[in-house]
């Protein structure tokens, strides 16, 4: 049985004060178990705070973001090297705002993908469809794409042993959430996508992205291929957190 994983994505949010707040709540609710990881996403400079406060708790951390190049001239990025340092189990990278907002493309991705496999960090690879896209019925092609740019990169071996997130672009944020047929029919299709490649996709983790919240997450984890969720705003409040947290873990 695969062992869900609930990422709590911060974004550009937090303070030194507000996180150890936070995160004194996470670690006294005891929450990783045999059924259930749990991981915090915070955003760079508070990854050394992530290293002092989370070690020895069972809770993992990583980072939102990380350059495709080792090392040099970069002003103002971040190397996969430079996360390991700081602890990092995990990092997302394609996540739909870095797609639509920074325009990163997907052999940009894949190349990030790459540089994390090299350091031994787990990619946390978000794919996903647009509102447009998906009126256009070709929420497959896409996914398709995105992960086969990675896959013809770094091997579909490497993305079996990863962690995908399935965000639906039109359900972030808006309050909208894809149903659990509508989730699951496109992480069965991600599963088998990589499947038709790789053998090990059985045991490849797949998050759902859209706006997962205590409300709803029971029958969004009820679905055979949803393995955990990319939680975004929720993650920053404690008790919605939990809640979903303790779903998971049942």
């Amino acid at each position: 049985m695969r062992k869900r994983l609930l990422a709590g994505n911060w974004k550009m949010n937090g303070s030194l004060a507000g996180n150890a707040e936070l995160l004194g709540v996470l670690k006294a609710a005891k929450l990783a178990n045999n059924r259930v990881e749990v991981a915090v996403f915070a955003p760079f400079p508070y990854l050394n705070q992530m290293q002092a406060e989370l070690g020895g708790s069972g809770l993992a951390w990583g980072a939102q973001n990380v350059s495709e190049h080792p090392g040099g001239a970069f002003t103002g990025e971040v190397s996969a090297g430079m996360l390991g340092d700081f602890g990092c189990v995990y990092t997302i990278i394609g996540h739909s705002e870095r797609r639509a907002l920074y325009g990163e493309r997907d052999e940009q991705i894949a190349a990030k993908f790459a540089a994390l496999r090299e350091v031994g960090i787990t990619p946390v690879l978000c794919v996903g469809e647009t509102l447009a896209e998906r009126e256009a019925g070709i929420t497959q092609q896409v996914v398709a794409r995105q992960l086969s740019s990675v896959m013809d990169r770094v091997s579909p071996a490497a993305v079996a042993q990863s962690v995908i997130a399935y965000e639906p672009v039109w359900a972030i944020g808006t309050g909208r959430t894809a149903s659990p047929d509508m989730a699951q029919g496109v992480h069965a299709y991600i599963r088998s996508l990589v499947g038709a490649r790789d053998k090990g996709a059985g045991e490849m983790r797949i998050l759902y992205g859209g706006s997962m919240k205590a409300g709803n997450a029971a029958e969004l984890l009820d679905q055979p291929d949803v393995d955990g969720g990319l939680v975004g705003g929720a993650s920053l409040i404690a008790e919605e957190f939990l809640a979903i947290c303790r779903v998971a873990a049942v």
